[in-house]
């Protein structure tokens, strides 16, 4: 049984979902002889520099890499376009969301010009609400991330075009 306890898709899909709940990067699960070690891809800002490893296998099993060589190329393209450009971070691990609720419009989109006390998402963490505020005055070019996506501490979330 203990072999065949991770090579179930349900359970391995459990623990991703978990760690997407909670902003986890990493998890690792031991039980009885098997045990199962689950990471994160890497925040955005570091795709460049070294590809994703995801390990969701059971114990002498390889990383898969889950970014192709193309996709790092492309990031790589991409940072010499964001040149000047000004990064919102997150200020904090959790779940990023573009407006209050699924019903109501995003706090902004791209092309959207924010003010320093501008809200331009929320981050729930431990089902808190915290509001984002842009802290830099400019025009939204770039939307990093997706709405309901996990996002990490200092993960650039926007940018901006002073």
């Amino acid at each position: 049984m203990a072999k065949e306890m991770f090579t179930d898709n349900k359970r391995v899909k459990d623990l991703v979902k978990l760690m997407a709940d909670h902003g986890l990067t990493e998890i690792e699960l031991v039980e009885d002889k098997a045990s199962i070690r689950l990471k994160r891809d890497l925040p955005q800002q570091m795709l460049a520099a070294a590809p994703a490893m995801v390990q969701a296998a059971p114990v002498h099993a390889a990383p898969v890499t889950a970014v192709s060589a193309a996709a790092v190329s492309t990031a790589g393209a991409a940072v010499d376009d964001e040149a000047g450009l000004i990064p919102i971070k997150s200020p904090m691990i959790g779940t990023f969301y573009t407006a209050a609720n699924p019903e109501s419009e995003p706090y902004v989109k791209v092309g959207s010009r924010v003010q320093e006390k501008t809200v331009v998402c929320i981050i729930e963490a431990m089902k808190v609400f915290n509001e984002i505020h842009a802290e830099a005055s400019g025009t939204v070019v770039k939307m990093l991330v997706q709405n309901g996506q996990a996002v990490e501490y200092n993960q650039p979330l926007f940018l901006l075009k002073p």
